[in-house]
């Protein structure tokens, strides 16, 4: 059984419908506007306003009190969530930060980046297998 209700759920859920078509229209709207970089600006232009977004409602919500725990659900974890994991990964870096724990997060930032990469490699060569 889930600790979580069926409210909250279906708040996950339709938030990261909302996020996930946001992130596809717009990173795609990025990469069919700069093809001359021959880099992923699509991906990178959603990464980085994921993370200036979770930044900037968590910085309202604690100063003030605007969202209430159903809608920082609904934000930050289903459309922020569907939009990109990496500003969650900003997110809890940046408190681990906040809390003094230096290495951990560190550790968390190292672990993240190489064994995303390694794990993306590693599942490319058993996909070509």
């Amino acid at each position: 059984m889930s600790p979580y209700g069926l409210p909250q759920l279906l708040l996950v859920g339709l938030g990261g419908f909302l996020g996930s078509i946001s992130r596809f229209v717009m990173a795609g709207a990025f990469n069919r506007f700069s093809p001359a970089f021959g880099f992923p600006v699509g991906t990178l232009t959603v990464n980085i306003l994921g993370c200036l977004l979770i930044g900037l409602l968590h910085g309202l919500a604690e100063t003030r009190s605007l969202l209430g725990p159903d809608i920082r659900i609904f934000l930050f974890i289903g459309v922020l969530g569907g939009f990109t994991t990496f500003s969650t990964f900003g997110f809890e870096s940046l408190a681990l930060l906040k809390d003094g724990a230096i290495i951990k997060a560190s550790a968390n930032i190292l672990l993240h980046v190489f064994l995303g990469l390694a794990a993306v490699w590693i599942g490319d060569l058993l996909g070509r297998v």
